[in-house]
């Protein structure tokens, strides 16, 4: 079920829409890379939370653990196990392990997040068309997407983090390789949704208005079962802290989950026409 009307709305001058996949569009809480991690790093006899396996979340994930070895507490268990400082070897290695069981796992954590499958045929009945980007590598999307398009999440152009050479988020590249596929004239008509800070950071590098999930990502990290549960005070307190972080970002928007989407593009598309363009 979505909180919107999914009449046909007027949002030209917008081009596209490109999303990221876990925690934006399937995955909620964005669990499948998060608890791989925490295990990929035991079977080296180091010990990382969940949130501290969060916390880079939205690079590649060799982006991601290099950045886990640089945290002080985890150096310093590697420092006591092995004896020296990690290396970039060593996130190799890391990488090499975390790889298939990430491949292995990622299947369990394809359900849409509701709202999504709506919202996509929602902005292509409005003529737009959709992108997407992912922290995840080729060989994990390959086990994704199929599973993901059975259940209706399709877009027309997928990137995965670890295919170009110059490199992932934050940097702007895999959003913009969206609009030379998509063949989109101008990048201000652009919207990049993600539920990391990564993630908003590529979209504004890349020139394109932001939109950060609050909600259903990683920022705020329920699983659906926990979600259910929660008080709704808790959810307050996480939800509200999710959305200063994005902000910060520098997220143009944020909004709980991808359901409440077509009405900020509603806004942006009517400001644009005002004059108004992503800074």
């Amino acid at each position: 079920m979505t909180s919107f009307d999914t009449t046909s709305a007027r949002l030209s001058p917008l081009q596209a829409v490109i999303f990221d996949w876990a925690g934006t569009l399937v995955d909620f809480g964005s669990l499948a890379p998060t608890q791989i991690f925490v295990e990929a790093f035991a079977t080296f006899g180091i010990t990382i939370t969940l949130a501290q396996a969060r916390g880079p979340m939205g690079l590649s994930k060799w982006d991601h653990i290099h950045q886990l070895l640089k945290e002080e507490s985890i150096a310093a268990q590697w420092q006591q196990v092995f004896g020296r400082a990690p290396a970039d070897a060593d996130v190799d290695a890391i990488y090499a392990r975390f790889m298939p069981m990430q491949i292995a796992k990622v299947g369990e954590f394809s359900a849409p997040i509701a709202g999504a499958v709506e919202t996509l045929q929602w902005l292509r009945a409005n003529g737009l068309k959709v992108g997407s980007c992912s922290g995840y590598p080729r060989e994990v999307l390959d086990q994704l997407l199929p599973r993901a398009a059975a259940a209706g999440i399709a877009p027309d152009h997928v990137v995965a983090g670890d295919e170009l050479p110059a490199g992932g988020r934050p940097g702007p590249f895999m959003a913009l390789a969206n609009v030379l596929a998509l063949g989109i004239g101008d990048v201000r008509a652009c919207v990049k949704v993600d539920d990391t800070v990564p993630g908003i950071a590529e979209g504004r590098n890349a020139g394109m208005w932001t939109v950060g999930l609050s909600l259903s990502g990683n920022e705020v990290g329920y699983s659906p079962e926990e979600f259910a549960k929660a008080p709704q005070q808790e959810v307050e307190d996480r939800v509200a802290a999710a959305q200063a972080r994005l902000k910060n970002a520098g997220a143009h928007h944020v909004v709980r989950s991808v359901a409440e989407l077509p009405r900020v593009l509603a806004q942006m598309a009517a400001g644009m026409r005002a004059g108004r363009m992503p800074g």
